[in-house]
């Protein structure tokens, strides 16, 4: 009897795994390095790999799942049409030649990501947690109409206080205050802890919510977007998240080395748009719309060309990637790179080694504290590859490296929140700023550039002493790579 029962469930198993590589195989027509990584899950460890396949391998129903009603009332529709004409046309104004040397760029994020150009930003870099929590809340504290928050991680702790605390006043004063977070990424925050907020008039909505503790269908595709916009003028993105750690008060860590931008200009609208679209994907009641209010005139602040590229399991295209592919393509002198995780595709590698093979100066920084042992040993990996092709590889040493930039010739750069990886290309909500300027390109590389007298650098004999313990981890993290 038992016998029987054990085969029964045996067979069920095995015949469970099947349906579900034929599943993988012939309807959610994966990658097919992603696709052998699931088989090698299921097949390897049948139950488990059950579970987590239905935890983290389902794909997203991408149809309906952003609701753009409104685009037409302040103009997107019209202006995305009237560059895409006049950049076909060769009539488009491009202000600076920092611009009209990335035309082909500004055209393939305008086309495919609607992401509008804008020339007349101004841009002030933070590369240190305190400084751009101390600017964030000064400019929080100027509020007049509305404040809008989001962040992938907000913890309710010493940093996170002083925010909800800003955010409570503000409220007070009768300033429309919205705060969105990601529910796994700020896990152990819910919506009844801000309940002062919300009785105060603020909104505030998880995105992506667990449908029951520790069981959300949805758990592999979260919003690692980090945007405040303020009053419709200021706008803030990049790496920092909310909590103690990104102010460097984890011992674990140390000092958390990353980047975030202040943008005054034109380039606050489509941080603005991006907002009003996951907060009303998120909302259960009460969708923002489209009006003035958000999108006030803004007058001129600078010269920076920016455009917001967002991608995600919504995007037909990957729009952050594709971006970096062709911001690296066109480089004729240097690219500076700097992830936390490594982990890129073929495409992005060879795009690499073809530049380090034509004489490209490639200089790439990783940390050297993992904070997850699979991703880190993978980076390894990834990077020891590039070694042999000319690149310079920077172990940062003063903290944790969390920053996601790249930097081109003096030109061109890109700060945001995707990281080099394929959950940052496929599966997390994402958005960078692509940045068309000398100025800021070449403030962006001289912190690159002191940032490698913080590091060491990985070279081609200190990699070939790594231990066989090593290489093992090495191995076995690459064959996950595509599901890391």
């Amino acid at each position: 009897m038992i016998a029987n029962i054990i085969s029964i469930g045996i067979t069920a198993i095995i015949t469970l795994n099947i349906f579900l590589a034929i599943v993988l195989i012939f309807l959610e027509r994966r990658d097919a390095s992603s696709t052998w990584a699931w088989l090698m899950v299921l097949f390897f460890i049948p139950i488990l790999g059950f579970l987590i396949y239905l935890l983290l391998g389902r794909q997203l129903r991408k149809k309906h799942l952003f609701r753009w009603e409104g685009r037409d009332k302040i103009g997107i529709d019209k202006l995305i049409d009237y560059q895409l004409d006049a950049i076909e046309q060769g009539t488009f104004e491009f202000r600076l030649d920092d611009a009209l040397d990335y035309k082909d760029l500004i055209n393939m994020h305008l086309r495919n990501n609607h992401a509008v150009l804008t020339q007349d930003n101004a841009v002030q870099i933070f590369n240190d947690g305190e400084a751009k929590f101390n600017a964030l809340i000064e400019d929080m504290e100027q509020a007049k109409d509305h404040i809008h928050v989001q962040y992938y991680i907000f913890r309710l702790d010493s940093l996170g206080q002083r925010i909800h605390d800003v955010l409570i006043r503000k409220a007070k004063q009768g300033v429309k205050v919205r705060l969105l977070f990601d529910d796994m990424g700020s896990r152990g925050v819910r919506k009844k802890h801000f309940k002062e907020l919300v009785d105060l008039g603020g909104e505030v909505e998880a995105f992506f919510p667990s449908v029951m503790p520790l069981i959300n269908p949805r758990l592999n595709y979260r919003n690692h977007r980090k945007i405040v916009v303020i009053d419709g003028r200021i706008g803030y993105i990049g790496g920092f998240n909310v909590g103690d750690e990104y102010l460097g008060l984890d011992r674990k860590f140390g000092y958390w080395r990353d980047t975030h931008l202040r943008i005054e200009g034109s380039s606050v609208h489509p941080l603005q748009t991006r907002f009003i679209l996951d907060w009303n994907q998120a909302s259960t009641n009460s969708d923002i719309e489209y009006s003035d209010r958000y999108f006030p005139a803004i007058p001129l602040k600078g010269s920076v060309g920016i455009q917001i590229v967002s991608s995600g399991p919504d995007s037909e295209w990957e729009q952050i990637k594709n971006g970096y592919l062709k911001l690296m393509a066109m480089a004729k002198d240097y690219i500076y790179i700097q992830t936390p995780y490594f982990i890129p595709d073929a495409s992005f590698m060879d795009t690499l080694r073809i530049a380090c093979l034509s004489g490209i100066d490639v200089r790439i920084m990783i940390p050297n504290k993992p904070d997850h042992a699979f991703v880190y040993w993978a980076t390894y990996s990834y990077v020891g590859q590039l070694l042999k092709a000319g690149a310079k590889v920077y172990i940062y040493d003063n903290g944790f490296l969390h920053t996601k930039m790249i930097v081109v010739d003096n030109e061109a750069s890109t700060v945001g929140t995707a990281n080099i990886d394929v959950r940052s290309f496929k599966l997390n909500f994402e958005v960078n700023a692509f940045i068309y300027d000398r100025e800021t390109s070449r403030e962006l590389a001289e912190l690159f550039e002191q940032d490698m007298l913080l590091s060491t650098e990985l070279t081609m004999d200190l990699y070939n002493e790594r231990t066989r313990l090593i290489k093992m981890k090495e191995s076995f993290s690459r064959l996950l790579s595509p599901i890391l």
